[in-house]
């Protein structure tokens, strides 16, 4: 085999869209090896992939084949809201060992500088952007705009580094339908997407991040409501890791034609799941101070 196989999913709801790309790619992907990969773990299963999630607010959005609970889905859309920007390290100071980035610290605050004397000062020639406030405000101006974008690679950082940020660009623009209700529709792309073991919580992250800073943002500077419109979501590399094949194996793949789709899926809309993905919310607060006081 010469070509890496590009395939296609899309569904109605996240979770549809998620299940189908999962099985396409178990079916149809190739095999790969990882630098990530430890002795005798298998190859990876591996493709490029391009989904697109139709109604991105339709239930059933939660699909229960995904590596973690109702309180990660809310960690990670307080994460991507910028609660642990906090933890990224001074590039300046090699004995910093904490985060070389954040999503949202790319995003909010991308740029270059450096430490000078007591407090962080804009190197000559450095610049600092809120590529979020951007992108609203170019979509409040103007709805059609082609240039409404956020990006996260930094080549002067991250071409050096061990574990580079897979998000690589966010792009959007509005279709404004005859009852002049804005619709927000958006480009993902990722280099690389672990598809069992994060892409899920990803697209359920920038779904929220979408609806609950973005589109937000734009309702507030014009007046006017704002829905989500499709999500296209383009990975370069989406892949299941092959210490991750046995068990997805397990829980999707072999379970696909005989439990009934409603069984593996649940609505994100549900009151009592709603209730505890709004609960949740103080639960990860207090985790994240205790961790920053123990550290």
């Amino acid at each position: 085999m010469k070509s890496i196989p590009v395939l296609i999913a899309s569904g109605k709801s996240l979770a549809e869209t998620y299940e189908t790309a999962l099985i396409s790619l178990y079916e149809k992907g190739t095999r790969f090896k990882t630098q990530y990969d430890k002795p005798g773990d298998p190859l990876s299963i591996d493709c490029t992939m391009n989904m697109t999630i139709l109604e991105p607010e339709t239930d059933p959005m939660i699909h229960m084949a995904f590596p973690g609970g109702i309180d990660d889905l809310r960690e990670y859309v307080l994460e991507l809201k910028g609660i642990k920007d906090h933890w990224v390290k001074n590039m300046n100071d090699e004995a910093d060992t904490r985060w070389e980035y954040t999503y949202h610290g790319r995003l909010q605050n991308y740029g270059v500088w450096k430490e000078i004397h007591s407090g962080k000062q804009l190197e000559a020639g450095g610049f600092k952007i809120d590529q979020i406030q951007s992108v609203i405000t170019k979509l409040s101006k103007q709805p059609f705009t082609r240039q409404a974008q956020m990006i996260t690679w930094m080549p002067n950082i991250d071409n050096d580094c061990y574990d580079p940020p897979c998000l690589q660009s966010l792009w959007y623009r509005i279709l404004e339908d005859e009852e002049g209700i804005y619709w927000l529709n958006c480009n993902v792309r990722f280099r690389s997407n672990d598809a069992w073991g994060a892409s899920f919580m990803n697209m359920f992250g920038f779904i929220q991040f979408n609806k609950e800073v973005i589109a937000a943002g734009v309702a507030e500077e014009t007046g006017k409501t704002v829905k989500l419109g499709r999500m296209n979501w383009q990975a370069d590399s989406y892949h299941i890791y092959g210490k991750d094949i046995q068990t997805a194996k397990e829980l999707l793949f072999d379970r696909a034609g005989e439990m009934p789709f409603e069984q593996r899926t649940m609505n994100f809309n549900d009151p009592f799941i709603k209730e505890m993905y709004d609960n949740a919310e103080a639960v990860v607060v207090r985790k994240i101070k205790d961790y920053d006081e123990s550290h």
